[in-house]
C-alpha cells in the first residue's frame, strides 16, 4: 500500500454549510510555513504534517506524513494505511463572501467564500458530515445551526425573490394591472406598450409630414399671390415650422401683394403718390424690381434694406 498517497484536501464542491470555498481565493502561503496535520480539527492533537501541498485547478491536494510521536498519531497512521480513515478536512478563515450569481451552484443556500486563508488540515472519520470543513469568521468558529447563520446569511436568492416580487407588483401597478398580475401578463402588457410606442412614433412622423405639407402649401399660395418672392420660399417654410401653420397664414393674410416699381409714380419715402401701396422693408419689393431699385433709387434701397435686416447697406 502506498503510505504517502496524495489526498484531496479541498475543492469547490458544495459543503454542509450550503456554501462553497473557491480554491483560487484560498491563501495557503502561511499554512505552508507550518503545514500542521490535526485529528478531527482539535488543537493539541497534532499527528503530523502535510507534505507537498499543491493548488491545482479547483483542488488543493497533499501527502499526509504521520510523526508517530504519540499513540494517536501511530493509530491514525495505521488506520490511514489500512483505509478505515481516509478523509481529510480543512480549517479556513473566511476573508470575503460574495453573492454574485456567477459563483453559485444548484442547491447553494449561502454566499460563496471567494477569499479565505488555510490554517490547518485534519484527518477526519467521516468527511461528508457537518465537520467535513471548519469555517472561521472574525476569529469565531462557525457551528451549523448556531452562529453560522449570523455570518453565512441565507443566499440573496431568497431576498431576491422577495425583491423581484415587490418590483413585479410595482411594475404591474404602473402598467395599470392588478398587483397580483403574473409575469406572463406583465410581459404581454410590456409588449403591447412597446408596440403602442412604435405606433405613436409612426403617427408622430405622419403628423409632422402633414404639418410640413400644409406649411408648404400656404407658402406656395403666398408666392402665387405675389406676397413673397420664390427665393424666400424656404425661409418662410422654416418660419412656419416655428410659429405654426395658422400663424403663418395670418401673417400672409396681413400682407399686400407686391407691386412693380415701374408702376409706382413719385415714390417718396416708400409711399406711392396718388396710391395706397407702401414698401416698409426690402422683402416687400418684388424680386424682379430689386435690381432696378438698387440702381435707380439707392437711398430708398438702403432704407428698406435696414428695415429688413437691421444693418446699414453699403452700395
Amino acid at each position: 500500500m502506498n503510505k504517502t498517497k496524495r489526498v484531496r484536501i479541498s475543492n469547490e464542491s458544495l459543503n454542509s454549510y450550503g456554501t462553497r470555498v473557491l480554491t483560487a481565493g484560498m491563501n495557503v502561503e502561511q499554512y505552508n510555513r507550518n503545514p500542521v496535520l490535526l485529528y478531527m480539527h482539535q488543537r493539541g492533537q497534532v499527528i503530523g504534517y502535510v507534505k507537498d501541498l499543491r493548488v491545482e485547478g479547483d483542488e488543493v491536494t497533499g501527502e499526509l506524513m504521520f510523526d508517530e510521536a504519540t499513540e494517536l498519531s501511530q493509530r491514525c497512521k495505521k488506520q490511514w494505511e489500512f483505509g478505515s480513515l481516509k478523509m481529510v478536512s480543512v480549517g479556513i478563515d473566511i476573508l470575503e463572501l460574495s453573492e454574485d450569481e456567477k459563483y453559485l451552484v444548484q442547491g447553494q443556500t449561502s454566499p460563496t467564500v471567494t477569499k479565505s486563508k488555510l490554517f490547518e488540515v485534519s484527518l477526519v472519520d467521516i468527511g461528508a458530515n457537518d465537520d467535513a470543513i471548519v469555517l472561521h469568521k472574525d476569529g469565531v468558529q462557525l457551528s451549523l445551526g448556531k452562529n453560522a447563520a449570523d455570518v453565512l446569511s441565507q443566499l440573496h436568492s431568497n431576498n431576491n425573490q422577495k425583491t423581484k416580487q415587490m418590483d413585479q407588483e410595482k411594475l404591474a401597478l404602473v402598467l395599470g394591472l392588478s398587483k397580483d398580475a403574473d409575469e406572463a401578463t406583465i410581459t404581454a402588457a410590456l409588449t403591447k406598450l412597446k408596440a403602442d410606442g412604435a405606433e405613436v412614433e409612426t403617427l408622430r412622423k405622419e403628423c409632422d409630414a402633414l404639418r410640413t405639407a400644409r406649411i408648404e402649401s400656404i407658402v406656395c399660395a403666398a408666392i402665387a399671390e405675389k406676397k413673397i418672392g420664390e427665393e424666400k420660399k424656404q425661409q418662410f417654410i422654416e418660419l412656419g415650422k416655428k410659429v405654426g401653420a395658422d400663424d403663418l397664414k395670418m401673417t400672409f393674410e396681413a400682407m399686400s401683394p407686391q407691386m412693380k416699381l415701374s408702376g409706382i409714380v413719385g415714390v417718396r419715402g416708400g409711399v406711392q403718390t396718388g396710391g395706397t401701396a407702401e414698401y416698409k422693408k426690402l422683402g416687400d419689393v418684388p424680386s424682379e424690381e430689386l435690381a432696378r431699385l438698387r440702381e435707380q433709387d439707392p437711398v430708398q434701397y438702403k432704407r428698406l434694406y435696414k428695415a429688413e435686416y437691421g444693418i446699414e447697406c453699403e452700395i
